[in-house]
């Protein structure tokens, strides 16, 4: 069959587990992990002095690079560029952020 996701089997003596068998790792809260990064999704984003799109450039990022943000102003994301040091705003419009999922 094409296109069919194969699942591991379980046990019914490892389904009737239940929470005894989480580990250590995975009961770790998700808040004590480092910060999601971003990465910019479209062919190039400007960074601004400012939180406008009418404001000075101060810099480019290109198509999947990636980095941190340290503050938001609704769809503006304020970066400091690690591999520059050129900090400033950036459009949240072109750019995707790190999915962390936590299963328990």
């Amino acid at each position: 069959m094409l296109g069919a996701l194969a699942l591991p089997m379980l046990s019914a003596a490892t389904a009737s587990a239940g929470p005894a068998a989480v580990s250590a790792a995975s009961a770790s809260s998700c808040s004590s992990a480092p910060p999601l990064r971003y990465e910019v999704h479209a062919q190039a984003v400007t960074i601004r002095s400012k939180a406008s799109s009418k404001s000075t450039a101060l810099g480019v990022l290109y198509k999947s690079h990636t980095f941190s943000v340290d503050k938001k102003s609704g769809n503006w994301l304020y970066i400091t560029d690690k591999t520059t040091g050129v900090k400033g705003w950036v459009s949240g419009t072109y750019v995707n952020r790190d999915v962390r999922m936590r299963l328990d």
